[in-house]
């Protein structure tokens, strides 16, 4: 440790090195170091605009931030940890670069609300960033939904053969669940815009500050109301951790699917070389590890959710140092699904093919349509119940005989039930019965690109 002191002379020496180890957190906070400098200088600005200090020293302060910023992007500033955290980093460096004028950049401030600003402005860069990879996953999706709209997959439930579906519905579920990403993403968004700057250590302060002509400064829509809440909330970081959740969910969901299409057993998509690796041992196989790494990063993001909710659920008011442990998790949270997004969308976009002759092979040489000509007779006048339980015995009675529907002569349908005519044939072809299927959200083809007409002018009027 260095002999300057972080601490007042209350201390008479310094921390045992093992425990100054222990305690740092510049090791992962100096990430936060370019939102901490725009901190800095709004709170710099704010202390001239009141008469804290003069505007001379406030503009000495703005300058030496301004360096100590192109010193770190150049490499030339990289604090170790004797210098503990960021924030006392950069206010020890201000003071070398414009002599004691550099103590007074935390007059009014606390590390408390100084810290949670950052994190603020850190997490509002980040959900705009995520904000931008969920566009672009959608636009993927989108991509392969227009050329797909008469491509037909078979549906599955219990993952067992359902009905038949347009692959292109198929994707848009998955361009709804981003959707609904994006705009969680944006009211989180509102709810981190808050300023916590001037809450001070948890009771404000005595400086006569303006804590609005900051939170312009840095725009933010608005202050903390209450000092305490302000610098002990982290209720939008948790909300944060949650939405990142549900990203990951969507994404393992459809990788698993993409995991299971590529199998030889489905064979729904070719995987390109491009986004797949091999054996060290079989020089046949083809692996899917885009998608399985998506489907077990998932986990991580789940625990860093659960870890903070621990780390929150019994913390008294206000600050307390536990709150040093949500930055790792927030941070690896971020790159995470910016990785994964990023992945998934090069995959989509450039890493796989769907072979429509297999996939039309599958919807037709399974019972998918049962349903369908249950509906053929309740249009004749049949009891649905009726006919649901006649169908279900066509379907036992078919494949004792090694027969689908579709090969049954008219003779034996009408032997079934008089109601049968010549149309049962048409009626249960997949194309029709993917298209009769035109209620609103269904898979019929024009009700697809309705849904994607609907999504286009959402994603370009930004979730409106």
């Amino acid at each position: 440790m260095t002999k300057q002191q972080t601490w007042s002379d209350r201390f008479e020496t310094s921390l045992h090195p093992v425990i100054a180890v222990f305690n740092a957190s510049i090791g992962f906070d100096i990430e936060l170091i370019e939102y901490d400098l725009t901190g800095s200088t709004a709170h710099a600005k704010m202390l001239g605009h009141t008469g804290i200090i003069t505007p001379e020293e406030a503009e000495t302060l703005i300058n030496g931030l301004a360096q100590i910023r192109q010193e770190y992007r150049d490499g030339n500033f990289n604090p170790g940890v004797d210098q503990e955290d960021v924030h006392f980093a950069v206010e020890r460096r201000l003071t070398e670069i414009v002599g004691d004028v550099g103590k007074k950049l935390h007059t009014a401030r606390s590390r408390n609300d100084q810290v949670g600003t950052d994190t603020r402005l850190y997490l509002r860069d980040q959900i705009q960033q995520i904000q931008g990879l969920l566009r672009d996953w959608q636009q993927a999706l989108l991509n392969h939904a227009e050329k797909h709209i008469e491509t037909l997959i078979p549906g599955y439930t219990h993952l067992q053969r359902a009905q038949p579906i347009s692959l292109a519905h198929h994707l848009m579920a998955y361009c709804q669940m981003a959707q609904r990403d994006w705009e969680r993403l944006e009211q989180i968004y509102d709810r981190t815009n808050i300023s916590p700057l001037g809450c001070g250590a948890l009771a404000g302060t005595t400086f006569p500050i303006d804590r609005h002509f900051s939170a312009k400064e840095l725009g933010f829509t608005s202050v903390y109301e209450n000092s305490l809440d302000g610098v002990s909330d982290r209720d939008f970081a948790i909300e944060f951790l949650c939405a990142s959740s549900l990203i990951m969910v969507h994404l393992s969901r459809i990788s698993e699917e993409m995991i299971l299409w590529a199998s030889q057993e489905f064979s729904f998509i070719t995987l390109k070389d491009n986004c797949s690796t091999g054996s060290s041992i079989m020089p046949q196989k083809k692996n899917p590890d885009i998608p399985e790494l998506v489907r077990g990063k998932t986990g991580r993001v789940f625990g860093h959710l659960q870890a903070l909710l621990t780390i929150m659920k019994g913390l008294p008011l206000a600050y307390n140092k536990d709150l040093q442990e949500d930055k790792e998790g927030i941070f690896d949270t971020v790159n995470t699904v910016k990785g994964c997004l990023s992945a998934m969308t090069i995959l989509l976009s450039e890493g796989l093919e769907f072979r429509t002759s297999r996939l039309e092979e599958a919807v037709n040489e399974d019972f998918s349509n049962a349903t369908d000509v249950a509906d053929y007779l309740a249009s004749k006048g049949v009891p649905f119940r009726e006919a649901y339980n006649l169908v279900g015995k066509v379907v036992k009675t078919s494949l004792a005989v090694g027969k689908l529907l579709k090969d049954l002569t008219l003779e034996e349908w009408q032997q079934l039930h008089p109601a049968f005519e010549s149309d049962i044939y048409d009626a249960i072809a997949p194309k029709q019965v993917v298209s009769a299927r035109n209620s609103y959200g269904g898979t019929g083809f024009e009700q697809i690109k309705i849904a994607i007409s609907n999504l286009k002018r959402k994603m370009f009027n930004n979730g409106q």
